[in-house]
């Protein structure tokens, strides 16, 4: 495959992005679905290059394609030079960024119609698109670090789209701050790393971390600092409030952010970097415990919520824990010595992706069909739904679907990916094995809660809503319709063994009994939800009461918001830190700085004082001025 052809992968969301801000929205703003065909015309076009780049990298050496790298700063003897790497890491993310963003892109042409910001929202769509594929093809991490930024960059822009309202002006930057405070770590561990290697180059990095070049406390310090960039993006504990307030944006970009763009990034950047993070045993286990407890930590929260976005905000959350928990468990595994290097790196990635992979598919469905409701009843809150199965039996089937796979229920394609996972913790680290089996009930308990409240029952919305339900537009159906395909067949595709992952047949994964524990805790929680929230058997109200501290601890999300904003913003930022560096600036530099001027007015004053125009004045001291000279004379000669 020609390299321009890859390049062009990216390239081109970033051309119909300048299309739409320097050509459509100043000339042609008067037709604005011009903006999302050109759009859709692009990422529909990198999907046909990447589905070819899978092709080619499937029948290359060891599934990687070599492609010529290019000089881009030379600084005396140092140059620095980028180039993007194909491999089977690569090109998957290829597919599943450009698939689920074209299924988004063509939703958006129903869901944004009449929308002032129309051709506004489809150049930052494109943008945001861009910077992800180009996040992903990047070879080095300097490069990667610059669509990173991008990415977060398109991040706030988007979230804060509708910025004239306040909630989601304050999403968007505390999205921005947050993930910010994860960068930091991972420019400064990209900066070690330069420092102790004189390279950028993420091939040779993993060649130096596992030959033991680069070792002891800078690895495991490097390692950790990618991982604080990871954690942010991916909304790992504890930087992961920005995530639920980011559903201040609109329903498609929550889709693309939260399955395969942003929140896919920190995932992604761990899997690429595997090899210098399983060098690090401190490092490694350091992934597996916080993706671990944010499985578990983040599902909590999703049990209480009365938004169907944000119960989708903390399955995403949660979701993203057991990726990080498949890669670190893994990763345990080699540096304990369970498991050889060269078979760990493949399966660890492979058991990471392949969730990530099918992860995409179901979770962008679940979030347009919130979008699709939403779109007819006029609110994302459950508790004004219900009986929508009646009236909008497409978007219900669909989201159906979506949510056994969520739940992980075979043979849909959330079963594969998620025992992949459940088995290695189970080898691997025990402990977070029983972690990642109580979340699978968790989440198999909220998200038919979702079902239920939503789809169950009679309608509880307002008259008004009731007369208007309505199924969604066709150019939002056939979007849900293929991601629905995807979410029952992504799991049979063989992803996992293209990755170097193990095998598995259609029935034959029925044959271990980890298999059967999840199955069983899945159907309970399903089984819960059905009793409570659609037989009615358990009063959701009741239950509510008996246990109403720990519902207010999880609808209150452990008050970590308050903790951040109080604490940490105000106390200690804002009148603390804030309030010295306040003092310094007013009493130090400014006082010093009026003290000098306030000492050039007094000299003034006094030499004005003596200007006073008198010439016997002016001849007295001339002639005073004459003795002291002479007098010195007299005394120093």
């Amino acid at each position: 495959m020609p390299a321009e052809l890859v390049l062009a992968i990216f390239l081109l969301p970033f051309f119909s992005f300048a299309i739409i801000s320097f050509v459509l929205r100043p000339f042609f703003n008067h037709r604005p679905l011009l903006s999302g065909y050109v759009t859709i015309a692009a990422i529909g076009i990198s999907l046909v290059l990447s589905i070819w780049a899978l092709i080619e990298v499937s029948g290359a050496p060891h599934h990687i394609l070599q492609m010529p790298d290019y000089e881009w700063v030379v600084i005396g003897d140092t140059v620095i030079r980028i180039g993007v790497t194909v491999d089977a890491l690569a090109v998957v993310m290829l597919i599943v960024v450009t698939s689920v963003s074209l299924m988004v892109q063509i939703y958006s042409l129903g869901y944004m119609k009449g929308d002032g910001g129309f051709c506004r929202y489809f150049a930052f769509m494109s943008l945001f698109t861009g910077s992800m594929l180009g996040l992903v093809l990047a070879d080095n991490l300097l490069f990667l670090f610059l669509f990173w930024e991008g990415v977060g960059l398109c991040s706030y822009l988007l979230i804060g789209f509708w910025f004239h309202k306040p909630e989601a002006a304050r999403a968007a930057m505390k999205a921005f701050l947050v993930t910010r405070l994860g960068d930091f770590g991972f420019l400064a561990a990209i900066l070690l790393l330069y420092a102790k290697t004189g390279t950028f180059d993420i091939g040779e990095l993993q060649n130096l971390a596992l030959t033991g070049a680069i070792g002891g406390t800078v690895l495991t310090w490097a390692a950790i600092g990618v991982f604080s960039g990871a954690a942010g993006k991916s909304a790992q504990f504890p930087l992961h409030t920005w995530l639920p307030d980011a559903m201040e944006g609109p329903t498609p970009v929550s889709a693309l952010i939260h399955a395969a763009t942003m929140v896919a990034a920190g995932v992604y950047l761990v899997a690429r970097m595997f090899p210098v993070f399983a060098s690090s045993t401190t490092a490694i286990t350091t992934v597996a415990i916080i993706g671990g407890f944010t499985a578990i930590f983040a599902a909590s929260m999703g049990l209480v919520m009365n938004d169907i976005k944000r119960v989708l905000a903390y399955s995403t959350i949660s979701q993203l824990g057991y990726m990080m928990l498949g890669l670190g468990t893994v990763g345990v595994g080699i540096s304990t010595g369970y498991i050889s290097l060269e078979h760990g790196l493949a399966l660890g990635v492979a058991v990471g992706i392949f969730h990530l992979f099918t992860h995409a598919f179901f979770k962008s469905l679940l979030f347009l069909g919130a979008g699709s409701v939403s779109h007819a009843t006029g609110t994302f809150d459950m508790r004004e739904m219900g009986g929508l199965r009646k009236a909008m039996p497409w978007t219900f089937f669909t989201f159906l679907i979506a949510s056994l796979s969520l739940a992980g229920i075979w043979p849909l394609a959330g079963f594969w990916s998620k025992e992949g996972i459940l088995a290695a913790s189970f080898h691997y680290v025990p402990v977070l094995f029983y972690l990642a089996i109580i979340t699978v009930f968790m989440t198999a308990f909220y998200i038919f809660r979702v079902i239920f409240l939503t789809f169950g029952g009679e309608y509880r919305g307002t008259d008004q809503g009731s007369h208007g339900l309505h199924e969604s537009p066709v150019v939002m159906l056939v979007p849900m319709v293929i991601l629905a395909i995807l979410a029952v067949v992504a799991g049979l595709l063989p992803i996992n063994e293209f990755l170097g992952g193990e095998s598995h047949s259609f029935f034959g994964a029925l044959s271990h009994p980890l298999a059967w524990v999840s199955l069983v805790w899945a159907g309970g929680g399903i089984f819960l939800a059905y009793a409570i929230y659609g037989a009615k058997w358990l009063s959701a109200a009741s239950l509510r009461q008996r246990f109403a501290p720990i519902h207010t601890l999880f609808s209150r999300k452990y008050w970590f918001d308050e903790l951040y904003e109080n604490l940490f913003l105000m106390r200690l930022l804002v009148n603390g830190i804030f309030a010295a560096l306040h003092w310094f600036d007013d009493h130090i530099i400014d006082g010093a700085v009026n003290g000098i001027a306030g000492g050039t007015v007094a000299v003034g004053t006094v030499v004005r004082r003596l200007e006073t125009g008198q010439l016997q004045a002016y001849g007295l001291a001339i002639f005073v001025g004459i003795l002291a000279i002479v007098a010195c004379v007299f005394i120093f000669s």
